[in-house]
């Protein structure tokens, strides 16, 4: 019953939510995504055959890369420890509005471990297309935190659907095979 509650408040919040606060947020404007995805010294993403390489871009001494969630561009640490892609409520409450995120995509709540090792429920939804370069995942399981200001952390969700990635600090790129 309570999971049943926790969903419906989670829906009403995201109907009801005011999305002023977005562009605070993972997702970026569109002049971010523009210089982001041509970059200065060459392009942010490229892909050779099955490997895709995107540039990474440090922002208060984290490295974020670019990534489109069911169309919508955003910017997500790179977060080998995280189990699942996580996204706030903010950005959730921007997806549900654009009628990319709907109540088949909310699966149900789970208990999540952060960093300091504090437990915190979320919602788990499924994010329908996640895309890096020019690879596309689908049907990928992500978490909402129930925070309107939570960082976005691209986890083992979306990781775990390639062989093989490696980081180049002195270039700032992932390769993701």
């Amino acid at each position: 019953m309570k999971n049943i509650f926790v969903i419906i408040s989670v829906c009403v919040s995201l109907l009801f939510s005011d999305c002023s606060g977005c562009s605070q947020s993972g997702r970026r404007n569109a002049a971010h995504s523009d210089r982001v995805a041509s970059g200065r010294k060459g392009a942010a993403i490229r892909s050779t055959g099955k490997k895709t390489v995107v540039k990474m871009e440090k922002i208060n001494g984290v490295y974020q890369i670019p990534v489109e969630v069911d169309g919508v561009k955003m910017s997500f640490i790179f977060d080998t420890g995280a189990s699942v892609i996580s996204i706030s409520e903010t950005e959730a409450s921007f997806l549900w509005k654009q009628g990319k995120l709907t109540k088949d995509d909310i699966k149900g709540v789970a208990n999540f471990s952060d960093a300091n090792g504090d437990i915190s429920e979320g919602t788990v939804i499924v994010l329908t297309t996640v895309k890096i370069g020019n690879r596309l995942l689908k049907n990928i399981e992500a978490s909402v935190v129930h925070n309107l200001n939570a960082p976005l952390l691209f986890g083992q969700s979306a990781l775990s659907e390639f062989g093989k990635i490696s980081i180049d600090n002195n270039r700032g790129e992932i390769t993701f095979e």
